[in-house]
């Protein structure tokens, strides 16, 4: 027994307690997460917004599952403080269950920025790779974005889908007059690493005469992209391609090349930023997002930190690491790793932009 732990009989210090509330919290938040996967992947929240308060047997009905399931998830709903019920002593078929309206934003509206729904996905979806990833930790290899699955990908895709529909045309690019100019101007853009094509689509939106290649090598997300670009009326101007970047033959044809939130993940980014560099040719505009975590290491970190330290260990590293060679990066690419990258890339300066968002920055790569 070390000199601070408590004898018997006495209290646990309190250091000792705060982390065991915490933990304790934490891990009600964890069930908070995996009940909500159950509502957005059973149709159960869209549901009572469309149909108002409904009872077990009235939803089960409406969403094709079982009573029994559909009213202990109910139930575990209200009592978290995620729904309403309008009369808690009526018995167990006969109580109604509502999604206050307070809820229904952050719970079903895919394109406000308040809909967090998608980060769910992505938690759930990356807990059933958890095994892999202590096998990683042990053998030094990883967890590749194809195996992390469908769950990882498309809520991935949707996180980030507000963003890209939203701020970055309405607000971000218009901010940057260079990029703002050659856009309106109708210029090409390559968008790399482009996933499930919302920023293509978003900027494609945003500037009615601009043209936008995306290119990313992973072939669901890119027929997805594709499906997208066709719902969206955009498809006209916007083509995806299953492809590295680096083996794109666009020298100098491209006024804006774009990346966004995809370096950290590359096992190689100097060869990638070297060809963006080409693409842009000498007088393109290269733009990259990616995560706005702090400068410098500090510990403890705030919440932004802590969360993109948690997609590093859960997901972002361990697909890295799983492409030989890898430089490892993770999400928590500092502004001085990504300047190394670039100049090793033959990029002569890197500028910060002066760009509010809460979890990204933006940078200009000088050529």
């Amino acid at each position: 027994m070390t000199t601070t732990d408590p004898a018997p009989g006495q209290a646990a210090a309190p250091a000792t307690e705060a982390l065991a509330e915490r933990l304790f919290a934490a891990l009600l938040a964890t069930i908070d997460v995996q009940s909500v996967y159950f509502g957005d992947r059973l149709g159960y929240y869209r549901a009572l917004a469309d149909g108002g308060g409904q009872t077990s047997a009235e939803l089960a009905a409406r969403c094709g599952t079982v009573e029994r399931y559909t009213r202990e998830w109910l139930e575990q709903q209200a009592v978290t403080g995620l729904l309403a019920v309008d009369d808690a002593s009526a018995g167990p078929r006969s109580r109604r269950f509502s999604l206050p309206a307070a809820n229904v934003e952050a719970l079903t509206d895919e394109l406000s920025p308040e809909y967090l729904v998608p980060l769910v996905r992505i938690l759930v979806g990356l807990g059933s790779h958890v095994g892999e990833l202590v096998g990683a930790h042990r053998t030094g290899g990883g967890v590749s974005w194809a195996e992390l699955g469908e769950d990882v990908r498309e809520g991935q895709a949707a996180a980030n889908r507000p963003l890209y529909l939203g701020a970055l045309g309405r607000d971000h690019l218009p901010s940057i007059p260079e990029v703002d100019a050659l856009l309106r101007a109708g210029g090409r853009v390559a968008d790399i690493g482009c996933g499930e094509g919302w920023s293509s689509i978003g900027i494609a939106l945003a500037y009615p005469r601009a043209t936008v290649d995306g290119y990313d090598v992973d072939l669901p997300s890119v027929e997805a992209a594709r499906r997208h670009a066709e719902e969206a009326g955009v498809s006209d101007r916007v083509r995806f391609t299953a492809a590295d970047a680096g083996t794109v033959d666009e020298a100098g044809n491209y006024a804006v090349v774009t990346a966004f939130e995809c370096i950290h993940d590359l096992p190689q980014p100097v060869p990638v930023l070297a060809a963006m560099r080409r693409l842009a040719g000498d007088d393109g505009y290269v733009l990259v997002m990616d995560e706005r975590v702090a400068e410098t290491f500090t510990a403890p970190g705030d919440d932004v930190e802590r969360l993109m330290y948690g997609y590093s260990i859960l997901c972002c590293l361990a697909d890295g690491l799983s492409h030989q060679p890898s430089v490892g990066t993770g999400t928590v690419m500092r502004p001085a790793v990504l300047s190394g990258y670039a100049r090793e890339a033959d990029f002569a300066d890197v500028e910060v932009l002066d760009i509010a968002d809460d979890f990204f920055r933006f940078y200009h790569l000088v050529g």
